[in-house]
């Protein structure tokens, strides 16, 4: 192992070839989060592909799951790592001759009775896909909605139950919905394009298209993959995210705006007659008159919950689960009619968001 004496801060360190590699991994990480924040494309990717360290940091995050002595279609599994295995990914990577393999199909049960679909990779492709993976998080995780949570770094279900407790306040109604077979239906052209929309890089997006086309076996028959994103695969939720923050903006950008007005709700009629009667008993004399108007008054909402001038739409999803919750049972009506109708018009090939019934 060959060492490397460098001076930082007036203090001398030696480093190994390692840890210089992975500190040049950390510092193209770090530059791509603040392109990514600063909204400017990516170019020449595809050659950070040939960084070792990329490999070692990409190793580092997969070798203790147990996934990673779970075989595919070869026998290959993370026991037979080495830098010799990396540096034989990077030759054919640097060659474009790199071609992704089948996954392996198996099923697994759901909660419900039924059975997921799951691929299981290579580990060669498992250590590919998640060096893409580091890529893609580090330049697009700081550009995605606030109100997404599922698959993201520092954020979970914990995250998203407390932006629902702390922004949803005054919501009766919400609209649940959720989108149907989603890593299984998401259209390969509409994901290309949204990656060439950022991504200057033909061949990089080339290495994705093929991880898309790459297939199945399924008892051993060779299947196409025409739609969707690999099930099982370490950058499926990634990609999913990266098409599905198009969701987020048309909810934030086009309905939020749409079903937000008036900047307070006007005051309940009945809950101010009640207030009005317990005053004036009160100064008529009539104390326990009062009383029991007052007790009345106070079971009821100060303010008309379905004020139809006063109208607020929130917004989290998490994966691909989403829900809107307002005040206004008509403006749930409308923005679920909405919601399913103007979003399919403009993403032409968004299939399978299902409403639900609002309570």
């Amino acid at each position: 192992m060959f060492m490397i004496q460098t001076r930082r801060k007036g203090n001398r360190n030696i480093l190994t070839g390692k840890e210089c590699e992975m500190q040049e991994t950390d510092s193209y990480l770090g530059i791509l989060r603040e392109r990514g924040r600063r909204g400017l494309p990516l170019e020449r990717v595809y050659r950070h592909l040939f960084n070792r360290g990329l490999y070692l940091k990409a190793y580092g995050r997969l070798y203790r799951n147990h996934g990673a002595m779970t075989r595919g279609i070869t026998n290959e599994v993370a026991d037979g790592m080495s830098l010799e295995k990396i540096d034989a990914i990077i030759d054919d990577l640097r060659h474009e001759r790199y071609r992704w393999k089948p996954a392996r199909r198996v099923w697994i049960p759901k909660k419900n009775g039924k059975q997921r679909p799951l691929g299981v990779t290579t580990w060669s492709d498992k250590l590919v896909a998640e060096a893409v993976r580091l890529i893609l998080g580090a330049y697009f995780d700081g550009q995605f909605s606030e109100h997404s949570h599922g698959f993201r770094e520092g954020r979970g279900c914990a995250d998203a139950l407390r932006d629902i407790y702390h922004n949803w306040k005054g919501c009766a109604w919400i609209i649940e919905g959720d989108i149907s077979d989603c890593f299984g239906s998401l259209s390969h052209d509409l994901l290309i394009s949204v990656l060439s929309e950022k991504i200057h890089d033909g061949r990089f997006i080339r290495l994705i298209k093929h991880l898309l086309d790459a297939g199945y076996l399924e008892d051993w028959k060779f299947n196409r993959t025409l739609s969707g994103v690999p099930q099982g695969s370490v950058v499926s939720p990634m990609l999913s995210n990266i098409l599905l923050d198009k969701l987020d903006q048309y909810v934030e950008t086009v309905l939020i705006p749409r079903y937000t007005r008036g900047e307070k709700r006007r005051e309940n009629p009945v809950y101010k007659q009640r207030m009005h009667q317990a005053e004036y008993c009160f100064k008529r004399g009539l104390t326990k008159e009062g009383q029991h108007l007052r007790k009345a008054a106070q079971h009821l909402p100060s303010k008309d919950p379905q004020d139809p001038s006063y109208r607020r739409l929130h917004y989290c999803r998490y994966a691909d689960d989403f829900a809107l919750p307002t005040g206004c049972a008509t403006s749930c009506t409308f923005g679920s009619r909405s919601f399913t109708g103007s979003f399919n018009a403009r993403a032409c090939d968004w299939q399978g968001i299902r409403k639900s019934s609002a309570f």
